[in-house]
């Protein structure tokens, strides 16, 4: 029997999927995880020989702004030897050329919680296309291992054996980690070679997975300061533009990385007001991980969500 239309039930339905989609951490969880997958398609597409880095890091930015998530991270753009931490300042003219393998990471956050995601690709020649697979596979097999109560040391062995499988040695001192709300670094790490980890995976763990492969030492070190920084506490003493912005950025980022790109659009020249607060140990500096015998580099990363039997991929496009 066809029952009536009561319009009651379906407001309270509409009410219901609202609560779930924007106060369930879960869902925030997924959905900047999908963000996160389609502004990293949205990047690669746009990596080409000739194309400006900060055009593509501003415009992958802007995509998930648009899209109506936030940037829990600066876009990173790390080429050949660089691994990790680096991202155009605001008048960078670097270009991307033939042959550059090119790390792209991405980060998106609803409400503080976030969706990690990274690839590799080459510009228009494919000599380290193997190097690429051995990262990407070993993301892959740690994915399938990835449960509560995992043996994180196991787990980081089989990463290993499967990137030295290719010919290749993973970066050791460079590793995945548990990330918690406005936290993209929570504590716990998951190793990319064989070695002990204090801290079990859980069910509910929010985990970023980022295998490292490299023709290298398999280790890397920050010598250069980047354009990526973190509040890392509120200086009642400050006064002057130095406090302002430290307000800005405790206001826009809490304690989320940011870049010096999105401090030059408060004020006109950041570098002189960003060192005063990293000398007044307000906010600190991230340095830009090298290998050390200036290896070429590749990445893969996926965030996912541990459940009672495994984890779901929450980055995948």
């Amino acid at each position: 029997m066809h029952r009536p239309f009561r319009p009651g039930i379906h407001i309270r339905r509409r009410r219901d999927l609202y609560l779930e989609l924007f106060t369930n951490p879960v869902a925030r969880q997924r959905r900047a995880g999908r963000l996160a997958a389609m502004a990293l398609v949205h990047g690669r597409e746009l990596i080409k020989e000739g194309a400006l880095l900060l055009d593509v890091a501003e415009s992958v930015e802007d995509f998930i702004r648009a899209e109506g998530g936030c940037v829990a991270f600066p876009v990173n753009i790390a080429i050949n030897s660089v691994a990790a931490h680096y991202t155009p300042d605001h008048i960078d003219g670097a270009r991307f050329e033939r042959g550059d393998v090119v790390k792209l990471d991405v980060g998106v956050h609803d409400d503080g919680y976030i969706g990690d995601t990274a690839l590799t690709l080459e510009v228009t020649t494919h000599k380290c296309d193997a190097m690429i697979k051995a990262s990407r596979e070993a993301l892959g097999v740690a994915i399938e291992m990835m449960r509560p109560g995992v043996d994180l040391a196991m787990l980081g062995g089989r990463v290993q054996e499967t990137i030295e499988s290719y010919g290749y040695v993973p970066i050791r001192n460079l590793t995945g980690h548990s990330m918690e709300r406005y936290s993209l670094h929570a504590g716990l790490s998951i190793p990319n070679v064989r070695e002990h980890v204090e801290g079990r995976v859980k069910a509910g763990d929010l985990i970023a997975i980022e295998p490292f492969a490299t023709d290298g030492a398999g280790k890397v070190d920050g010598t250069k300061k980047s354009n990526i920084y973190r509040l890392h506490k509120e200086i009642s003493d400050l006064k002057g533009p130095a406090r302002d912005l430290m307000k800005k950025v405790n206001a826009q980022f809490r304690t989320l990385p940011f870049s010096e790109r999105w401090a030059s659009r408060h004020v006109e020249r950041p570098g002189p007001l960003l060192q005063k607060l990293v000398r007044e140990r307000a906010i600190s500096s991230y340095p830009i991980l090298v290998d050390v015998k200036d290896g070429l580099v590749t990445q893969a990363e996926h965030t996912v969500l541990i459940t009672q039997d495994g984890c779901e991929v929450l980055t995948k496009a």
